[in-house]
């Protein structure tokens, strides 16, 4: 299930743990790791907030957010939530008050002196953005990040900056004062069970890897849908769009994976050494090509059975006149031997008909189709890797229907890791947390990766504020986006799958 490393005790401290990310994910997360026994016999939780409360105060909070968040059979552990909440702590820290890193300090090291905890320590970032450089500048002001009595690592939540040029500001000043190996930026996606698998499916199983190139495939895509539109967080989500928060990171990062070449070793330069030739391998999309290369739609006000869904311009916090993308699908190319004209399919969008996340594998026809005219459905082999909901992978091919004759049929046989009753799936964090606390940083992006991701995008979002003869299709709540993502596949017979939940 996790690394096999050993974990030294450690404290992890949590900026903004007052916020929804650490009540409903991090908070959570730790618990299950604690309750799974994967945690340092001298391990603590410390909250830093700007909050004016006392720790019995912050213990209560934690024991609420637990008992909302986590599923009732182990938030009903009331043994092990009560020794839990003695390893949490929490300081006052005004994150932009350098004045208040200083007392920050000594309570940490005070806390580890007293518990006899080496000063190994990390800092979890679970703040607004524009908040990385200010809390890590002033970490460095009172030597926070000094390594000389224990490690110190730093965990960024993204995005990871909001261009190729801000993603290379905030690198550098981030690198004040932290090393490379200590700055771990977290993409819950790479934490997901199906993403991980990916490797293991090419590299392990001998009947994938041969066929895993431009010989036998005819194209990939990757989509990730949401139901529900952007709840709450239109302000955030106006400055952003779907191709910044989705396709930036979380899928050029799932696409990194399934096109990488097997590394020399299994290890995590290794892994991110492949990783990283695919985003830098990606063919660049010209101002020039964007219209024909990229689709970009906006949900409108829908009435989907009895209830009315409201459109993005609607939402709280979004300009009435608002161009912002709430889905975006982009045809994609990478250049190398392995890929070479291979088209990558990539899509995600809000309101759309169903919650789910996969990666399919489109393999081409078989060189002379003797049943062509037999088959009850158009012939297509596929692989389907599920990456949310029912983990696991399915392979599409075709069957004799039984009887007299030679008529086919399309059928999946698949395989859901809720098969495998007795093996728990970890969520995300619990995964991505305790790589962080073992030192293992395979399943974090680094900065190459990040620089090169941006590059790819950056002349798509340019080309948008640029050119307003680009298009942006509005679409219907509950469908797949507008009808013109299907263009992207230039052949008329050719269409985006659609997933079911």
């Amino acid at each position: 299930m996790f690394s096999k490393k050993k974990i030294e005790d450690q404290l992890l401290v949590i900026f903004g743990s007052n916020g929804d990310l650490a009540r409903r994910k991090l908070l959570p997360a730790i618990y299950q790791l604690y309750t799974g026994n994967f945690l340092p016999a001298n391990f603590v939780v410390v909250g830093a907030g700007s909050q004016e409360k006392d720790e019995d105060a912050y213990r209560n909070d934690v024991e609420a957010a637990l008992t909302e968040f986590l599923p009732r059979e182990i938030a009903a552990q009331s043994d092990k939530l009560r020794e839990f909440l003695k390893r949490v702590y929490y300081k006052k820290v005004h994150n932009q008050t350098t004045n208040d890193f200083e007392g920050l300090r000594d309570y940490l090291y005070d806390l580890s002196d007293k518990l006899e905890i080496r000063r190994n320590i990390i800092y979890y970032f679970s703040i607004p953005p524009f908040l990385y450089e200010t809390v890590a500048f002033n970490l460095v002001q009172y030597g926070l990040n000094n390594e000389e009595e224990g490690w110190k690592r730093i965990i960024v939540e993204k995005p990871f900056g909001y261009s190729y040029d801000t993603a290379i500001e905030l690198d550098k000043k981030l690198h004040n004062g932290f090393n490379e190996d200590q700055i771990y930026r977290i993409d819950h996606y790479l934490g997901k069970e199906t993403v991980q698998n990916i490797m293991v499916t090419r590299f392990y199983n001998g009947f994938f890897e041969p066929i895993w190139n431009r010989k036998y495939i005819d194209r990939v895509e990757i989509t990730a849908a949401e139901k529900i539109g952007v709840s709450g967080r239109g302000g955030y989500y106006d400055d952003s769009g779907a191709l910044r928060d989705m396709i930036q990171n979380h899928l050029l990062q799932v696409l990194a994976v399934v096109a990488m070449e097997p590394p020399a070793i299994f290890d995590s330069d290794s892994i991110r050494n492949e990783t990283v030739k695919v985003l830098q391998a990606l063919r660049p999309i010209k101002g020039s090509e964007v219209a024909q290369q990229v689709v970009r739609g906006q949900y409108i006000a829908t009435q989907v059975n009895d209830t009315l869904h409201q459109g993005y311009r609607q939402e709280q916090g979004v300009a009435p006149n608002s161009k912002t993308e709430t889905f975006v699908a982009i045809k994609a190319f990478i250049d190398n031997w392995r890929w070479g004209d291979v088209p990558f399919y990539i899509r995600t969008g809000k309101h759309l008909p169903a919650r789910v996340t996969e990666v399919v594998i489109h393999l081409k026809h078989a060189p002379h189709q003797l049943f062509k005219q037999l088959c009850l459905t158009q012939p297509n082999n596929m692989i389907i890797l599920r990456i949310h909901p029912d983990a696991g992978i399915a392979i599409d091919f075709g069957m004799k229907i039984p009887g007299a004759g030679y008529k086919v049929h399309n059928v999946e046989m698949a395989f859901k890791y809720a098969d495998l009753a007795e093996t728990k799936i970890p969520e995300a964090y619990e995964r991505l947390l305790l790589d962080c606390m073992v030192g293992d940083s395979t399943l974090y992006a680094r900065a190459d990766a990040v620089k090169a991701s941006w590059k790819f995008v950056d002349p798509i979002i340019q080309a948008w504020q640029v050119n307003t003869n680009i298009p942006l299709y509005f679409y219907e709540c509950n469908t797949w986006g507008p009808l013109e993502a299907n263009t992207l596949f230039g052949d008329s017979y050719m269409k985006w799958r659609e997933p079911k939940e």
